[in-house]
């Protein structure tokens, strides 16, 4: 083994420690989508089946403090008062990791949202009633004539997911040889299209410069994890100018205010808000919702028709 090799071994012996017998069943529990620690050191995980719920299990703060500092050094930062928040990709298995440590939290806690291992199709979908067959068939339909797609809801409603199965029915129903460019910060997208490449955000290169990237890397389909800054601006400009058939999510509380958030984000570029270019850009949004007694739905999908000064944003459903 080269010393790297070795580093490499004892880092993951470390953080196997560090994550204790609870949490590692559950990072390899397909079912399970998100573990969370409290700062009381209690531990929740989220599943697909049983939601939100508490297990027996508890953390230490030391152990939640040499945890996140252990995660910390693998991602080549440093964890302390005055660096107290670390994100970025679990080592051992790329799922998403947030933690936390004081002032900033009463004591050291963190998130962990995995990364999906089972494909949802939209016949899942439509199965388990989170999308009708007639939302499936719009949806359907805007892959196929190359719509831009925008995919609004709040945390935790399951826009990545949808995603995912938005991806699947382009490879299957689209050209094989049709080149995805894919974007994110943590790698949460899954894509079998065999002309494809994902690139992900460093310090060095940020989404903004990314999207621009992109533009040279002979896309057909460009897609983004989720938009929450001034590449909101690159994205639309890209899928306006030659690039269409794209999909991007973000946080918002209705379809109509994700246009409304986008405007918010153009403006972050240091240009005026661009209603015309959001209009001209996207063509459909979907807003998922989570309610504890539905669980997850898409509840809105409509058809973005224009924009005028006087009437603003024109809608139309689209069932």
């Amino acid at each position: 083994m080269t010393p790297r090799d070795v580093q490499t071994a004892r880092l993951s012996e470390k953080l196997r420690r560090e994550l204790g017998p609870v949490v590692l069943k559950a990072l390899s529990d397909p079912d399970v989508i998100e573990i969370i620690l409290n700062p009381d050191g209690r531990i929740w995980v989220e599943s697909h089946t049983a939601g939100m719920s508490q297990t027996d299990a508890s953390m230490a703060p030391t152990q939640a403090e040499n945890l996140i500092g252990t995660v910390a050094a693998a991602l080549n930062a440093v964890a302390n008062p005055q660096n107290p928040i670390i994100e970025g990709e679990l080592p051992l298995t790329g799922s998403r990791f947030e933690g936390l440590l004081p002032p900033i939290a009463p004591s050291p806690c963190f998130v962990i949202r995995k990364r999906a291992s089972v494909l949802y199709t939209l016949d899942h979908y439509i199965k388990d009633n989170i999308v009708t067959r007639a939302q499936a068939i719009v949806l359907r339909d805007a892959i196929a004539k190359r719509r831009n797609i925008v995919i609004a809801g709040g945390t935790g409603s399951g826009k990545t997911t949808l995603v995912n199965a938005l991806i699947h029915e382009m490879v299957s129903l689209g050209d094989q040889a049709e080149r995805f460019v894919i974007i994110e910060d943590t790698l949460e997208l899954q894509c079998a299209a065999r002309n494809a490449l994902q690139l992900h955000t460093t310090d060095a290169a940020d989404m903004t410069r990314l999207v621009r990237a992109t533009m040279r890397l002979r896309p057909d389909r460009i897609i983004i994890g989720e938009v929450r800054g001034k590449e909101a601006l690159a994205l639309l400009k890209a899928w306006n100018t030659g690039h269409p058939g794209g999909i991007t999510t973000l946080h918002a509380n209705s379809a109509s205010a994700a246009l409304l958030r986008l405007l918010s984000l153009v403006e972050e570029a240091g240009v005026p808000a661009q209603p015309q270019l959001i209009a001209e850009a996207v063509n459909l949004l979907a807003f998922m919702e989570r309610t504890s007694i539905t669980g997850r739905r898409l509840t809105e999908l409509v058809h973005v028709e224009g924009y005028s000064q006087n009437a603003g944003f024109k809608f139309a459903s689209a069932i």
